[in-house]
């Protein structure tokens, strides 16, 4: 077990160029196409914290259009934002327009599951 977690260990501390060698040799010498060194090569840089300013931590909930059920749409963009249903139902018809602006990633995410299963299209800026 002991032995696990030293390579685990390894695996977590390797460096952009490794990851990229140790893909290729996964490739050319055993035919394993490693989906996951993507998501390595990508965390590789922000364990570094050279690039973590560049890493988005607000979004903007943008609604690009009510979609077939806007009465669902106007009721939900109510409730999450706290307007009034004059307010809401103008904030709808008035589409493309912001919902929620500077929010946290999860809950930009939240938002925009609950908009599009009550029929809308949301973009995430």
């Amino acid at each position: 077990m002991a032995d696990l977690k030293d390579f685990a260990e390894q695996l977590v501390n390797l460096t952009v160029k490794e990851v990229n060698e140790l893909a290729t040799i996964l490739k050319d010498e055993y035919g394993i196409e490693p989906a996951a060194a993507a998501v390595a090569v990508a965390a590789g840089p922000a364990a570094g914290g050279d690039d973590s300013a560049e890493a988005q931590t607000e979004f903007d909930v943008m609604l690009k259009a009510a979609g077939a059920s806007k009465l669902a749409v106007v009721k939900l963009v109510k409730e999450l934002t706290g307007l009034g249903l004059k307010e809401a139902k103008e904030l709808v018809d008035g589409a493309p327009s912001a919902i929620k602006e500077g929010v946290s990633k999860d809950e930009a995410e939240a938002l925009k599951a609950q908009l599009e299963e009550a029929g809308a299209e949301v973009e995430l800026k």
